[in-house]
């Protein structure tokens, strides 16, 4: 067994479970990259990531208290923060990386964040909000906003509505359903979509497809995906296996505004001698 599908059996015994562990999961998503990885470091290290922010905190610190704890210990004494300078790093989506340069995007800081939140008894969850990933932690009376990628900046109603016009136009109005908690699947789906996007922009194909195959895992239905799917098994020549993709979009999808064209494709595809095993 390779170690594409060493970590692909790794990342489908994760998410075949009822309560998908994020972490493990996460690092599973990395594992292809990084076939060494060691799990049980990265466990330690965010165990002691936790430790070091309740060192600083009074018995029965109040979830304010302990949210102001783990912005100062993480992104003031340990210096973890976005990276504005290379964004598109595609280390910047895989956890390992994340945790050893200190540095990352939305998605996978928001992660660090909600395990150390976690361990420090917190009910922190991640918000898909237009424009990019942030963290919400739950208290007995409404709930913080928070954004890892910006040091951990604490934001009101009139900074999402901003950053929702910013995002999206005014056009669209704030609603309290946009900080709709982030299922671990949906967080998954996510990462790999950012590492998709980020190896189609370099022209590394290959590792993009490797990208949208683990999303399929995740949810084998996603249009989105299979269409990703088919036009990268194009690219690589694979008519045959983008034909199948596309043949499910279309089934999926019936009624698709560029169906017709996506009909007239797939016909072409299977006149197409050229066919990936």
């Amino acid at each position: 067994m390779d170690a594409a599908d060493a970590s692909r059996r790794l990342l489908r015994r994760y998410i075949a479970q009822e309560s998908i562990d994020l972490v493990r999961a996460a690092l599973a998503v990395a594992r292809e990259e990084y076939p060494d990885l060691d799990e049980g470091k990265y466990l330690r290290l965010l165990d002691r990531l936790a430790e070091g922010v309740q060192t600083g905190l009074p018995a029965g610190a109040t979830p304010e208290r302990r949210v102001g704890r783990i912005n100062t210990h993480l992104f003031h004494e340990l210096g973890f923060c976005g990276n504005h300078n290379d964004y598109y790093d595609p280390r910047n989506s895989f956890l390992n990386e994340v945790l050893d340069r200190r540095t990352g995007i939305p998605l996978t800081l928001c992660i660090v964040y909600i395990e150390v939140g976690k361990r420090c008894g917190l009910n922190v969850e991640g918000v898909g909000f237009p424009g990019h990933f942030l963290c919400k932690v739950r208290l007995a009376e409404g709930e913080l906003v928070v954004d890892p990628f910006h040091r951990g900046q604490l934001l009101g109603l009139d900074e999402l509505k901003r950053r929702l016009a910013s995002a999206v136009g005014d056009q669209v109005k704030f609603d309290p359903r946009l900080l709709r908690a982030a299922k671990p699947r949906e967080i998954l789906v996510r990462m790999l979509q950012n590492l998709r996007s980020v190896y189609q922009g370099r022209n590394d194909f290959p590792r993009a497809l490797s990208a949208v195959d683990r999303l399929l895992l995740l949810a084998p239905d996603n249009v989105r995906g299979l269409r990703e799917r088919a036009q990268l098994y194009e690219q690589l020549g694979g008519s045959a296996a983008a034909a199948a993709d596309l043949e499910k979009v279309l089934y999926l999808d019936p009624n698709a505004s560029d169906a017709l064209v996506l009909r007239a494709r797939l016909r072409r595809l299977k006149d197409g001698s050229h066919f990936l095993n």
